[in-house]
């Protein structure tokens, strides 16, 4: 039974496939159909990948240690990152 290329089979063979579409739309060694079949199933991947990657990002969780246990809470596209303390400022000593 021949298999359907454009038919996501996990995140990880998407992308290996959208590669070898890629690579072969670069090679030029193909038709202007068969250019346009690519491009169509090209598509197809790269909107199925991005779907995959929506779908993790909201699934991660921030593991936070709250004293002897460990707590998990959903991860917050809007938390501010993490700021990190300023340099201490050097007058213009290397050492």
């Amino acid at each position: 039974m021949p298999t359907d290329k454009t038919k996501p089979q996990g995140f990880e063979k998407s992308l290996e496939r959208l590669e070898a579409v890629v690579a072969e739309m670069e090679g030029g060694d193909i038709s202007l159909e068969e250019m346009i079949k690519r491009f169509e199933e090209g598509q197809k991947l790269i909107g199925y990948c991005a779907k995959k990657l929506d779908e993790v990002e909201r699934k991660i969780e921030i593991l936070v240690k709250k004293g002897d246990t460990v707590e998990e809470e959903p991860f917050e596209e809007s938390a501010p990152a993490p700021v990190r303390p300023p340099a201490p400022e050097s007058e213009g000593e290397l050492f």
